[in-house]
């Protein structure tokens, strides 16, 4: 398959989101590689003219926030599609009926980015849909909503990118990125005081967060002054003792049992994050189609 350049303003556009142009060109390829298995679209090739050319809008069916649009494009570009106008910017919340993009070009080139396009807009916008549910239930507060490492594999950046777009902030994008002292390395180094020492030993600038299951363990780990500390799965009484106790010495954010449901009541016990793994692992695609309109 041969496949076009991004155009400069594509690139930037990229940039500016956030996103290197270079890792969405090669997540594109992959998936349009991945559509043709080594082959060609069958169906098109046999039922539409190599010459012919059509006009294609791209519209969401339900009402969301919108993530993916400049991936979109980029796809179109990709399969050597530029007239490409857009009409409505990530990070955008739109109605139902609200045309997003509109491309002209080869109808086989439409017919073979369609999917490819869609699958990004509709997934990347359901995250962004349901990240901003979070953090409207929650705006009274000044919690704020995070995301976590359930993402997608080969996918992450995209899945934090849509997050961003849905008005949430973003955890660590790696592992190399922050240190999170979880359970097993603690088991594994003999205690959080080990664990905790061995860290600043190998890195003393890191960032580090520890989690911790019970009160009593978030007492140990108060004297070591981690800039963040994980309380996993407790309870709203234990979250709120759990702030009067730091005083606001070190952030806290909870994690495990949250839902839509339970937020505000998490968020009002002043914690500083919800950090959310459904964001990224169970948000629900939103509803984008396209509709091709052949030239004459």
């Amino acid at each position: 398959m041969n496949f076009s350049e991004l155009t400069p303003k594509t690139r930037a556009l990229l940039s500016n989101l956030g996103l290197d142009p270079a890792m969405v060109v090669e997540i594109i390829r992959r998936a349009i590689n991945e559509d043709l298995d080594g082959g060609q679209d069958v169906t098109t090739v046999a039922t539409v003219d190599v010459n012919q050319k059509s006009i294609a809008q791209f519209s969401a069916r339900k009402s969301g926030v919108i993530a993916g649009v400049v991936i979109a494009q980029a796809t179109l570009e990709t399969l050597g599609i530029n007239d490409v106008s857009i009409f409505a910017e990530d990070g955008e919340s739109v109605k139902a009926g609200t045309v997003l993009i509109s491309a002209r070009g080869n109808t086989r080139d439409l017919l073979l980015a369609e999917r490819t396009a869609l699958n990004f807009l509709g997934h990347l916008s359901g995250i962004a849909t349901l990240t901003q549910q979070w953090v409207q239930e929650v705006s009274k507060y000044k919690t704020g909503i995070r995301d976590t490492r359930k993402t997608t594999p080969g996918l992450r950046h995209l899945e934090k990118f849509a997050v961003r777009m849905g008005g949430g902030t973003n955890h660590r994008l790696s592992l190399n990125e922050s240190a999170l002292i979880k359970d097993n390395h603690i088991e594994s180094a003999g205690g959080v005081t080990q664990a905790f020492e061995r860290l600043r030993t190998f890195d003393s600038a890191i960032e580090v967060e520890v989690e911790v299951d019970t009160l009593d363990q978030l007492k140990e780990v108060l004297p070591l002054k981690p800039d963040l500390i994980l309380l996993d799965n407790m309870s709203v009484d234990e979250c709120k003792e759990a702030v009067a106790i730091t005083k606001g010495a070190i952030k806290l954010e909870a994690s495990g049992g949250l839902s839509l449901e339970n937020a505000k009541e998490y968020a009002a016990t002043g914690v500083a994050y919800l950090a959310v793994g459904a964001l990224t692992h169970s948000a629900p695609v939103l509803d984008i189609g396209l509709d091709l309109k052949a030239e004459i």
